[in-house]
């Protein structure tokens, strides 16, 4: 998986006074590099470097490298979810939204390739935090169907990976979008066009009244 490494700023030896700032210029380094070499094959060494201080500090804030990590895959959960503040529910909506997230959070979809590729085997870091998100993704997907914005024909748990696997798949696998598309994944315009299939496509999740209500409206 090819990664360019950002540039460092080089330490200039002066204490730091503002724990806050250090804090994030951590959790920003961290990020990079978990998202460049995976959990095992990040150092903490480069992520000290990276963030400008040393590695007596990193553990002094985070203890070790995998509650580093936790603290990473929290803080961009909490990123993500704040974001989708005020999405209605409607997959005309949210998948448009979701793909052009994951196309601004490159960084996010590494990371969690780097976990598929290191740790499936394993118990995830942090498993309860995020089983507890995934279940309550499914709550909404189940009153929605039960109000009759989504089909009840699908089982929640198989429509749920559905959707995150359409808004995902063409930045966890760019060379394949490429492939398919020949374009590739960072162009504006493939991303405009993909969009705006996502938008037309949401139409096969809808219940069967409201999508022959939505097509005459558009019609």
């Amino acid at each position: 998986m090819e990664y360019m490494a950002r540039p460092v700023k080089p330490n200039s030896g002066v204490a730091e006074r503002n724990p806050e700032r250090t804090r994030e210029r951590i959790l920003s380094a961290a990020l990079e590099e978990f998202a460049a070499k995976g959990f095992a094959g990040a150092r903490v060494d480069a992520i000290a470097r990276r963030a400008a201080i040393n590695k007596r500090m990193l553990y002094h804030y985070f203890g070790n490298k995998e509650h580093l990590f936790r603290e990473v895959l929290r803080r961009k959960i909490t990123e993500r979810q704040a974001s989708a503040e005020g999405l209605s529910g409607d997959p005309a909506e949210s998948l448009p939204f979701w793909f052009k997230l994951s196309c601004k959070d490159a960084d996010w979809v590494r990371l969690l390739e780097w976990e598929a590729l290191q740790d499936a085997d394993n118990p995830l870091i942090d498993g309860a935090v995020r089983r507890a998100l995934a279940i309550r993704s499914l709550g909404r997907i189940r009153q929605q169907q039960a109000s009759g914005h989504l089909s009840g024909a699908f089982e929640p748990r198989h429509l749920l990976l559905a959707m995150r696997s359409l808004t995902m798949f063409p930045m966890a696998f760019p060379q394949l979008t490429r492939l398919i598309m020949g374009q590739p994944v960072s162009d504006p315009h493939f991303q405009k066009k993909h969009a705006k299939f996502l938008k037309k496509f949401a139409a096969a999740f809808r219940a069967a009244g409201r999508r022959r209500s939505k097509t005459n409206f558009e019609n």
